[in-house]
């Protein structure tokens, strides 16, 4: 891959910048975010999105093993795609497994998600998760400035999408159809809560920052379809259950209810659908009294299954649901209409199934 120095323009690339450096249109993409990591121009020609009034998006998470089962699942994504192209994925978070990478030039990058997703030519707008960010132990989230490396490396991929920790991307670029919302709630949800760092703080600049970016976002935004996508979500029926409830903990903060003020207070009711990942499930959730009309989707079985693991007490009402299966999802998105399809994969065979289809606007 070749790289051009600091400051350059790339042939194929068309740069803008914005408000505090903080936003740059690449490739027909508007990716919007301010960040401690400030948003990284690319130094390679990205992947452009498919053009024209629909999006087609792979909506996948949890797949960053570098094993036989991700690429497993890559295949029957490529299968899809050369049946009915994607003009763009999402990456759900727990990108590098299982601690992240050491450094924005890691060979992890190559191994667990260039490689398994290679013909997969689109852009893929990457969410952090909880394993992008760990400290002590795998999954922690207790060394949150590793996620920067993960930032860096937008500079390095045509396909990686995170010029911030958090950013906005509209499909298309002029009078959207959709507009995506990537967030970055591990501040919120840490196994190792940053009690001694104010600026990753509950209450600290990060998220202050974050909600502030988002609120304003939120309201400027001219899309009839706006989506959020988390790592973790606010409503799940896989092992690590509700915000507020993660993993049936009744010990704040460890429970997520930091998390869950956040989606209550900023996401839910202003968005039409959460994607999220975190539980290595295929879920379509049933809008609730508490996520104010917003639907919760969890695709984490790009990866791993949450077969073996026990499923939380009181369920919430689903469309479809599997915990033992590998998948992804596909999202049709025009102006007028939404239709999400769950695919699931067999392990053995590689092939894909459509196991659910269906209109949600």
């Amino acid at each position: 891959m070749s790289h051009s120095t600091p400051g350059s323009n790339p042939a194929g690339i068309g740069r803008r910048e914005m408000l505090a450096g903080a936003a740059g249109v690449i490739a027909g993409i508007t990716l919007v975010g301010l960040t401690p990591a400030a948003a990284v121009p690319a130094q390679v020609p990205k992947f452009a999105p498919g053009t024209g009034r629909t999006a087609r998006v792979l909506i996948t998470g949890d797949a960053g093993t570098g094993t036989r089962t991700q690429w497993t699942v890559a295949d029957a994504a490529r299968a899809f795609h050369a049946r009915e192209p994607f003009s763009m994925a999402v990456g759900l978070g727990d990108n590098i497994y299982e601690s992240g990478p050491n450094g924005p030039d890691d060979v992890q990058f190559a191994a667990k998600f260039e490689d398994p997703n290679a013909g997969l030519d689109f852009p893929w707008a990457m969410v952090l998760g909880n394993h992008d960010t760990s400290g002590v132990f795998p999954g922690d989230g207790g060394w949150l400035a590793r996620g920067n490396h993960e930032v860096e490396y937008h500079a390095r991929s045509q396909r990686w999408w995170m010029p911030s920790r958090y950013y906005s991307v509209r499909v298309p670029e002029q009078n959207p159809v959709v507009e995506f919302f990537v967030l970055d709630v591990n501040p919120l949800a840490a196994y190792i809560p940053p009690l001694l760092d104010p600026y990753w703080a509950v209450d600290g600049p990060y998220m202050n920052e974050q909600r502030a970016w988002l609120d304003g976002a939120l309201a400027a935004s001219t899309a009839p379809w706006k989506i959020a996508c988390t790592h973790h979500p606010y409503l799940s029926n896989g092992p690590h259950g509700d915000a507020g409830n993660y993993e049936g903990l009744p010990l704040e903060p460890l429970n997520g209810v930091h998390a869950k003020r956040f989606f209550e207070d900023h996401v839910l009711g202003k968005v039409s659908l959460l994607l999220s990942g975190h539980d290595h499930t295929l879920q379509v959730l049933e809008p609730t009294a508490a996520s104010k009309g917003t639907r919760q989707i969890v695709s984490g079985a790009a990866g791993k299954t949450a077969k073996g693991q026990p499923a939380p007490p009181g369920r919430n009402a689903a469309l479809y649901e599997t915990q033992h299966e590998l998948g992804f999802m596909v999202l049709d998105a025009s102006a007028g209409t939404m239709r999400l399809r769950v695919v699931t994969v067999d392990p053995a065979t590689g092939a894909g199934t459509e196991v659910f289809d269906r209109r949600l606007a």
